[in-house]
């Protein structure tokens, strides 16, 4: 026993066990160094020698992995998320991205789950948020999106060396209910209602390249006339419009009294547009004859506008405009495409509903996996997914695929015929 307290001297990394005087067995295993660069050692203590090993193997497994708690304070959750959306997320994500997870941390994650420890959050207690979340009356989507940004903050905690798991992985979020994401293309038909009304309006070539071609909204309200060649009949996609964001520049002495969206002095603090994030997202997409014609129209109203307005006008060079000119709104085109689709008579829906309506409209028409994903702007890892996500199987696609099978199996008699009408053989 003399011989097992006898303390060694050991080499460089390795653990130090021994038996101390107050009869318990001591252990200081290297972790790494301090943030002043200081070695930092853990100071373990168990009844037996061997409790102690096994905790020391366990602790240096940790080390050796990077999952081991790197020295100072403990983080709390809300400490943690609040440094990293600011610090870690925030120059590195979109601003959109980080408007999202903004809203999680600040709504929903860290009033729920803010006081634990990160190395003792559980799964359990995100689960417990996400079911007080929807008791509360948010939907299982808004539950989702909190589940998401923790389960990427607390694995940049993880990899960190601040905690040994992440919770969030781990962690169950509610069931999405089947009908909640459905969505239900329009029909060539609606298509054609949305067409006639289209053509009414200022800006009808907006729609139509939504309808026509899936062009997302941020695509479409960036696109600038230096990205439309309207000779050889394609539009180049590089940027995205951004949601505007603003502050007051009342001042303190004389406040408002408003949001700071209608601030009448408000500062904008968000640049109008962002290049496409992906490779896929820098697209060619050819431009139907039709589409051609509008933009043609579209620019000749432009140029009248811009006449008309005289001083008035904003240049701007984007190709859908206010009617003074500047870029439009992301609000101001949403409630735009709600009037259009109540003016037309065409059942409410998204706008990004017009997307999946273009994706299976090329589908339906036969075009190439491959065409289709450089139209939509898909990337090649992820377009079979994407294809299953926004290429809907219609009614009149089942209805071709039976009368395939029928020709196939029965062969085609000469004297049955077809009542295209109500579909039945006659």
């Amino acid at each position: 026993m003399a011989e097992e307290k006898k303390r060694t001297r050991r080499a460089n990394g390795e653990s130090a066990i021994y038996l101390g005087k107050d009869g318990r067995w001591h252990a200081r295993v290297p972790m790494g160094y301090k943030d002043d660069g200081s070695p930092y050692r853990r100071h373990l203590t168990r009844p037996t020698r061997k409790e102690l090993v096994d905790e020391v193997r366990r602790l240096e497994k940790q080390r050796d992995e990077g999952s081991a708690r790197q020295p100072g304070k403990p983080w709390t959750v809300a400490k943690w998320l609040e440094h990293w959306v600011e610090n870690i997320a925030r120059p590195v994500v979109s601003e959109n991205t980080y408007a999202g997870y903004e809203v999680a941390v600040r709504v929903h994650l860290v009033p729920g789950i803010g006081r634990h420890r990160i190395d003792r959050l559980e799964p359990e207690h995100l689960e417990s948020l996400y079911r007080r979340m929807q008791s509360a009356g948010s939907k299982a989507g808004t539950a989702h999106q909190a589940h998401r940004t923790a389960r990427t903050a607390l694995g940049e905690a993880v990899r960190r060396g601040h905690a040994a798991k992440n919770a969030a992985a781990l962690a169950k979020p509610p069931r999405m209910e089947e009908d909640e994401n459905e969505v239900e293309p329009y029909s060539v038909d609606e298509v054609q209602s949305l067409l006639l009304e289209v053509n009414k309006r200022r800006n009808s070539a907006r729609w139509m390249l939504a309808l026509a071609l899936g062009l997302r909204q941020g695509e479409t309200l960036g696109l600038r006339w230096s990205d439309v060649d309207l000779d050889n009949e394609y539009l180049k996609l590089r940027r995205n419009r951004l949601r505007p964001k603003y502050e007051h520049g009342c001042g303190e002495a004389a406040p408002c009294g408003r949001k700071a969206g209608y601030c009448p002095a408000r500062v904008q603090v968000r640049r109008e547009t962002k290049n496409t994030k992906s490779r896929a997202g820098r697209r060619a997409v050819p431009l139907p004859g039709p589409l051609v014609v509008m933009l043609r129209s579209h620019r000749e109203a432009q140029a009248r506008e811009r006449m008309a307005a005289g001083n008035l006008w904003t240049e701007s060079e984007y190709v859908f405009t206010k009617p003074l000119g500047g870029p439009l709104s992301p609000n101001t085109d949403y409630h735009d495409w709600k009037r259009l689709l109540e003016d037309a008579e065409v059942r409410d829906g998204r706008l990004h509903d017009a997307r999946h309506t273009a994706g299976t409209v090329l589908m339906l028409l036969g075009v190439p996996d491959r065409v289709i994903d450089q139209i939509m702007g898909w990337e090649p890892g992820g377009a079979a997914r994407m294809r299953a996500r926004y290429l809907h199987v219609t009614d009149p696609m089942l209805k071709e695929a039976a009368r395939k099978i029928e020709r196939a199996i029965w062969g085609a008699p000469e004297n049955l015929t077809v009542d295209k009408d109500q579909d039945n053989v006659a």
